[in-house]
């Protein structure tokens, strides 16, 4: 399957989904699918989802295999290990931000697969690891990248092939979430949560560190290990932050880390991969690696909060899962 396929009327919510009180509506759910090398957008009623044999759970899909819109970004070798998912709205439009470990990073529109903006990055290895992406107001595309160490800023708004960029170090790069508010781009390394101001022109960016707060730490002395930065739906002016240990919720005005929320038992937990919630119904997804798959971090269940609740792939090789919520 390459392009982008699937449904577009209808993608926005479905009925209740497992765990779910009946009668709620549940948003479709976003997954970067490993095995299959495939962004899915999958129905929330329709679990447990076997693509095979049901192939009406898959609302929409996307891989830029055999897509000539992104050859030049060599995708059968750059599109390994899709790692990062999101849907955002910019100008008026609703596009799909992606990444894949061997250096592939897009900017896809939806629901025909028209590429706004990607490149490869060391395409064929994980030298860099693009492992998050974000737009910014003026049409630039951030991309965090977690073995390089860095996060780059891409001039994209000059044209869908633009390659000229600014970069920062950071360690572990892993997250990124432009914060409308205060026009910072917040970035999630390995032990710190960084903001960024950019400066310069569209044509020209820079990044600049304005401040960065230490992760919480499990042992002292031992890394936090950022992994997953992605806003609070259900309350503006927190962040979601998962680390190898725990899940937290960061105050951008008083830059303070809490585990004060609903469900923080079951959200918090060792070794969550993302995190996020739905305003509507106040749920949260989040995944976690199980054993005895194709790679130590790969799942096939989707697990959901408040009440708890379960997704499941069969024959998956999930990594992230995400709400459909175009923002």
């Amino acid at each position: 399957m390459s392009g982008a396929v699937g449904v577009g009327a209808g993608i926005a919510f479905g009925t209740a989904g497992p765990g779910a009180s009946a009668g709620v509506k549940a948003p479709h759910v976003l997954l970067t699918e490993q095995a299959s090398r495939r962004i899915l957008v999958l129905d929330p009623a329709r679990a447990p989802w076997d693509p095979v044999a049901e192939p009406g759970v898959v609302r929409w899909a996307f891989s830029p295999l055999g897509d000539g819109r992104y050859r030049d970004l060599e995708p059968e070798v750059s599109w390994v290990y899709p790692s990062e998912a999101k849907v955002r709205l910019h100008r008026g439009r609703t596009f799909l931000l992606t990444t894949a470990s061997f250096g592939f990073v897009g900017v896809v529109e939806w629901p025909g697969g028209r590429r706004y903006w990607g490149t490869a990055v060391s395409p064929g290895d994980d030298s860099f690891n693009p492992h998050s992406a974000e737009i910014l107001p003026d049409g630039n595309v951030a991309v965090a990248c977690s073995t390089g160490a860095r996060v780059r800023l891409y001039a994209a708004s000059l044209g869908t092939r633009a390659t000229r960029f600014a970069e920062a170090e950071l360690k572990g790069a892993h997250g990124l979430h432009w914060d409308w508010e205060n026009r910072l781009l917040w970035a999630l390394g390995d032990d710190e949560l960084v903001a960024f101001a950019v400066a310069g022109g569209a044509a020209r960016p820079r990044l600049v560190r304005r401040f960065a707060d230490p992760l919480p730490v499990a042992t002292p002395g031992r890394s936090a290990g950022g992994h997953d930065l992605f806003p609070v739906a259900g309350l503006p002016g927190r962040l979601w932050v998962s680390t190898s240990a725990s899940v937290h919720q960061y105050a951008t005005r008083g830059r303070t880390f809490a585990q004060d929320f609903a469900g923080a038992a079951e959200i918090s937990r060792k070794g969550v991969k993302c995190v996020g919630d739905d305003p509507r119904t106040g749920r949260v997804v989040t995944t976690v690696p199980e054993p005895g798959l194709g790679e130590t971090w790969w799942t096939t269940t989707v697990s959901a909060h408040r009440p708890e609740g379960a997704y499941k792939l069969v024959g998956g090789g999930i990594y992230k899962a995400r709400w459909w919520l175009p923002r």
